[in-house]
């Protein structure tokens, strides 16, 4: 069924779930290429070290090797946090954009980039790709720099607050209440443990592969807060 499922699909783009069913998942998917004859995998992993022993950057690291071992052309895409974790889980409230991992910098990424770079390297095909590690992570800024951009871009005065790790795990304890996968949600913990300690400082890394592919520039922290202006106004007013 899997195989019929694939059927005249040359090449796969693979982006996991949420969950720690994406072991499974994206080894049926594999599987299935392999006897579908599929040409090229390109997937979405994580912005990690090849030792890391964070829990949700494990097993995207297990699915990279098992498609690596598959036989299949492949490319890896390795993007940092997300921007929109601004307009999404991290957005302002009352004036105040939260952090858990104190002064530590993150680098960032736009989707709509991560999106293209895709597209990008699905077109272009394994001649140009395969084999290929691309890192996607354009601008490092901690908690404050963050609330001073958005104060810039939306002429509100808007503070950070750190949280720390209890915080973090009062968040999480949310999500999961609200139907969140507890394994995938819970590993999160690991993560802000490691940034905190110092042993995710890689985190804060710039590594841009993003113009080498496109040949434009990534759009910068600042630019994506510009474009989603309103919706940053609209939640920082909110008093809830």
């Amino acid at each position: 069924m899997e195989k019929l499922a694939l059927a005249g699909v040359d090449r796969v783009f693979l982006l996991t779930g949420y969950s720690v069913a994406m072991l499974t998942q994206s080894k049926t998917l594999v599987d299935a290429a392999k006897k579908a004859g599929v040409s090229h995998i390109v997937h979405v992993g994580v912005f990690a070290e090849w030792d890391t022993t964070d829990a949700h950057f494990v097993w995207h690291q297990m699915i990279e090797k098992y498609i690596e071992a598959s036989g299949i052309a492949w490319t890896h895409l390795h993007p940092n946090m997300f921007m929109n974790v601004f307009t999404g889980l991290y957005i302002p409230k009352n004036f105040t954009y939260t952090t858990y991992w104190g002064d530590r910098r993150v680098g960032y990424i736009a989707p709509e980039d991560i999106a293209a770079v895709a597209a990008k390297v699905l077109f272009d095909g394994p001649a140009r790709h395969a084999g290929q590690h691309y890192w996607l992570s354009v601008e490092s800024l901690n908690g404050e720099e963050i609330a001073a951009l958005m104060s810039e871009v939306t002429g509100l005065e808007i503070r950070c607050e750190d949280k720390g790790l209890e915080g973090f795990r009062q968040l999480i304890d949310s999500l999961i209440s609200q139907g969140a996968d507890s394994w995938y949600a819970s590993a999160n913990i690991d993560f802000v443990t490691q940034m905190l300690d110092g042993r995710m400082s890689y985190m804060s890394m710039v590594q841009n592969d993003l113009p080498y592919i496109l040949g434009r520039p990534a759009k910068t922290v600042r630019e994506y807060l510009t474009e989603n202006k309103s919706a940053l106004i609209a939640s920082a007013k909110n008093l809830q």
